[in-house]
């Protein structure tokens, strides 16, 4: 009879879901923290990175993270469009297996 007592009393005590609440809160920053150390520009690695943001695009840019060393290069109207001073070298063809064959000028 004691026993079952001591068993309600456990049940209706609200200091039990705060309990759960930290246990939950504990697992979500350990997540938070396993995702910042994979993460590929983390600071604390040695690695030599190279990530492309919004490529193809005309707001694209290269982040290159060599160390502890960071640089970012954004693109430029006309830094690769071809827009002026190029001469026409050739044609490519795209045949029906898929491959492509170049033919010089």
């Amino acid at each position: 009879m004691i026993r079952e007592r001591l068993l309600a009393e456990e049940d209706e005590d609200p200091v039990l879901s705060l309990v759960n609440l930290i246990d939950v809160f504990l697992v979500l920053i350990a997540a938070l923290l396993l995702a910042m150390a994979s993460h590929p520009l983390n600071p604390f690695t040695a690695d030599k990175v190279t990530v492309i943001r919004n490529a193809g695009r005309p707001d694209m840019q290269v982040v290159i993270k060599d160390g502890q060393r960071v640089e970012r290069f954004k693109a430029a109207e006309g830094t690769a469009g071809g827009g002026s001073g190029g001469v026409k070298a050739g044609v490519a063809y795209r045949l029906e297996d898929g491959s492509m064959v170049y033919v010089p000028e």
